[in-house]
């Protein structure tokens, strides 16, 4: 299922929801159904070894270690 952005006016909150396209967004923060969808913003691939080489150390030392290999996390 994908991962949608939502606003709510009731509370005016943002919220993502992992939810089917068909479905009903409901807000979790106060139950409104008059959710308004937000257009996603699209992460541009990395193609300097550097920047990737700095986001993976950085999310390494946050304990993200989903974007190694099995083989790289030693396990």
């Amino acid at each position: 299922m994908p991962l949608f952005s939502f606003h709510c006016p009731t509370c005016d909150k943002d919220v993502e929801l992992l939810m089917r396209f068909s479905d009903t967004p409901l807000c979790p923060h106060c139950g409104g159904t008059s959710l308004e969808r937000l257009i996603s913003r699209v992460a541009p691939e990395l193609k300097s070894k550097s920047i990737m080489k700095a986001a993976r150390a950085q999310a390494a030392r946050e304990g993200h270690l989903s974007n190694y290999s099995r083989s790289e996390r030693g396990g």
